[in-house]
């Protein structure tokens, strides 16, 4: 009878793929507890690998695999990378310029490639997250997982009335379609903030304008989660676990999830 030491193909058994993990070793190095807190939550069900609840003893290819612990997303490759930018203005939010204007790509490593999530115009300045996990950048960019966004305004023409406030507040008809209410208050006169749960296309500066107050600055100032008031223009920051953790769960608890 083989024994415990034999091969496991000696054993007629499939050899293990050498690429993958076990599960908890995964969980816990992504900062989800020890091994043994990481093994309950996978003897409670509160984990999918690929959609499925995953039991103890199984092995993932942290390179391919979608892990999920009570429906939220979990980072889990050793190579990803998170920053968050303090993009000033007049650098544009994409890879290349044909024109040679400064990108968001010039202030931060050029390894490993990454990509941002959303998009800020040229003269829009503030919090930007660039980074190479497609999952969690398809995750957050998806409608029905709208993460809050908050910008502080400098709009023309003093504080808008009453009138006008509550119209950005109820929702404001664009050329693509009306807004979805948002959050406005009033932080000093002709200063607004305005938290939003959708992206459409220089949103803050069209509903400003199309209320008659033109936005003079616009500067977002949170992501979800994520605010650093001590993080310079033009200067970034790797998120932390724990950070990132967070920004996927803001994205989970959204209820369209379904």
């Amino acid at each position: 009878m083989a024994d415990e030491g034999t091969p496991a193909w000696e054993r007629g058994e499939s050899a293990p793929d050498w690429r993958s993990e076990r599960l908890q070793k995964v969980l816990a190095r992504a900062g989800r507890g020890s091994r043994r807190v990481c093994e309950e939550l996978i003897a409670d069900g509160r984990v999918t690998v690929d959609g499925e609840v995953a039991v103890l003893g199984r092995r993932v290819d942290v390179a391919t695999a979608r892990v999920e612990v009570d429906g939220i997303l979990l980072p889990v490759a050793p190579d990803l990378v998170y920053y968050l930018l303090n993009k000033p203005g007049g650098v544009i939010t994409t890879s290349v310029d044909p024109h040679g204007r400064p990108t968001v790509m010039d202030l931060v490593p050029a390894e490993p490639r990454v990509f941002t999530v959303g998009r800020l115009d040229q003269d829009t300045e503030g919090l930007l997250i660039l980074t190479n996990d497609g999952d969690l950048t398809q995750f957050l960019a998806h409608p029905s997982h709208g993460v809050d966004k908050e910008y502080v305004a400098e709009v023309e023409g003093g504080t808008p009335a009453p009138g006008a406030l509550r119209r950005l507040r109820q929702g404001v008809d664009l050329h693509d379609g009306r807004t979805a209410p948002a959050a406005v208050g009033v932080l000093a006169p002709g200063v607004l903030r305005i938290v939003l749960h959708e992206g459409k296309n220089r949103q803050v500066r069209r509903m400003c304008e199309a209320v008659g107050h033109p936005v003079r600055r616009l500067v977002r100032t949170r992501i979800g989660p994520l605010r650093d008031t001590g993080l310079a223009p033009g200067h970034w920051r790797p998120l932390s676990g724990p950070e990132v953790r967070s920004l996927a769960g803001a994205a989970g608890r959204v209820p369209q999830r379904g």
